[in-house]
């Protein structure tokens, strides 16, 4: 039996009533792999938030590591499915965007942000498009163009240093300064990025971290940093992010929850024989959902 009172149980019922936002997620469905949208759903769902999805494409497992996968592109499916959620009157509380197919696609969801999003909703823009100081495969400078405008008309954006590189014309570097970072986040202020979520910016050996500028106010969230990396953490981060941010905690508390968060799937993911394809992220959801209480 619980020892907390029926009255505060009752209150906080009530509170999680008041609150119980309906969020948006657009980016594609890998039916196997632990990523986009089989990463976002039983987050955000985990964070108490209901939770729409908009697939950009379906795929028969995500490209890293697999061999002859099956890819089908939904991007002449996307405005039709926008038009009736208008004609139904269907809005969201926050929309979130990861990884997109090209840039007809990051066009569509520019719509979308104006058309289906309440007076008071947050737009999320994870520009999933680089790591390790390359572009991944299909995505070129004019793809790059039209992250920019996707990423000026966000509340939020969630960047890795790659990515951050790109969108800024900023040179790669895998070893660097405060300077350097403070040059990243200057330069995506100027394209019109309003608030900024630097994620893997690491100032000494051993350690590693997260930026938040937000407001014009700068912090950092330090962690260890694992030996072993894995697949779709940047999708886990995004996602623990976006489900805390929702659930009422500002962007430095959001951000220090979730790379907590993606700290624990990453250490029961070494535990695991053979687990190449993604991170053991479901087992350590109810240390997501304790976080945020």
């Amino acid at each position: 039996m619980s020892n907390i009172p029926l009255k505060e149980i009752l209150k906080e019922k009530e509170e999680m009533r008041m609150d119980y936002k309906k969020i948006l997620t657009i980016q594609d469905i890998s039916c196997v792999g632990q990523c986009s949208l089989t990463v976002a759903l039983p987050i955000l769902s985990a964070c108490g938030i209901e939770t729409a999805i908009l697939p950009s494409a379906v795929l028969s497992t995500h490209t890293a590591g697999f061999k002859g996968y099956t890819f089908r592109d939904l991007t002449d499916d996307i405005p039709k499915i926008k038009d009736h959620w208008v004609s139904e009157g269907i809005k969201f509380s926050a929309i979130y965007t990861g990884y997109l197919g090209s840039e007809k696609q990051i066009e569509y969801i520019c719509d979308i942000f104006a058309e289906t999003l309440t007076d008071d909703g947050v737009k999320v823009v994870d520009p999933a498009m680089a790591d390790n100081g390359k572009l991944y495969p299909g995505f070129d400078e004019a793809y790059v163009e039209a992250m920019k405008k996707l990423c000026a008309a966000a509340d939020y954006v969630v960047p890795n240093i790659t990515e951050a590189c790109f969108l800024t014309g900023e040179e790669f570097k895998e070893t660097y300064d405060r300077e350097y970072i403070d040059a990243l986040l200057n330069g995506l202020l100027k394209i019109g990025c309003k608030n900024v979520i630097l994620t893997g910016v690491s100032y000494q050996e051993g350690k590693t971290g997260v930026v938040v500028l937000e407001n014009g106010e700068y912090s950092y969230y330090e962690h260890e940093k694992l030996p072993n990396s894995c697949h779709g953490t940047g999708d886990i981060y995004a996602s623990a992010f976006v489900g805390a941010l929702v659930r009422g905690k500002d962007a430095y508390n959001a951000a220090k929850i979730a790379a907590d968060y993606t700290v624990e799937c990453i250490k029961a993911t070494a535990k695991e024989d053979n687990h190449w394809y993604g991170a053991a992220f479901e087992p350590q959801l109810e240390k997501l959902i304790n976080s945020l209480k």
